[in-house]
């Protein structure tokens, strides 16, 4: 498969496949997640993925590489059928005891909710 090359987050379009590390296509990009003033990638939503209804968010460590055709994730296809779907109100997939409530109320889930939902 040529995904041709790595490219950075900041030009990764809407529709780009996104595939697993043993090669399936799990899906398209949706929404990019940056913070474009601190230049900060927190992953990418897809959606028309192999897993039914809906969208998934995959954080940015779970990205193996981002190409100009595609993006690799770090995860098989069976890990990839669990990514959590971008909510409004999220668990917490990891606690900092030093992060405030306010840093911890604004996830990466969070946002992905709020790009999907138009509440910027």
């Amino acid at each position: 498969m040529d995904l041709g090359e790595r490219v950075s987050y900041e030009v990764l379009i809407p529709g780009t496949p996104v595939f697993s590390a043993d090669g399936a296509e799990v899906g398209k990009v949706t929404h990019v997640l940056a913070d474009e003033h601190e230049d900060l990638f927190e992953g990418v939503v897809i959606g028309e993925h192999a897993f039914g209804e809906g969208h998934r968010f995959v954080d940015v460590e779970q990205i193996d590489g981002i190409y100009e055709r595609g993006v690799t994730l770090a995860l098989d296809h069976a890990a990839c059928a669990a990514l959590p779907a971008p909510t409004a109100n999220p668990a917490v997939m990891r606690v900092d005891p030093a992060a405030s409530q306010a840093e911890l109320g604004h996830s990466r889930l969070h946002r992905a909710w709020n790009l999907i939902s138009g509440n910027y």
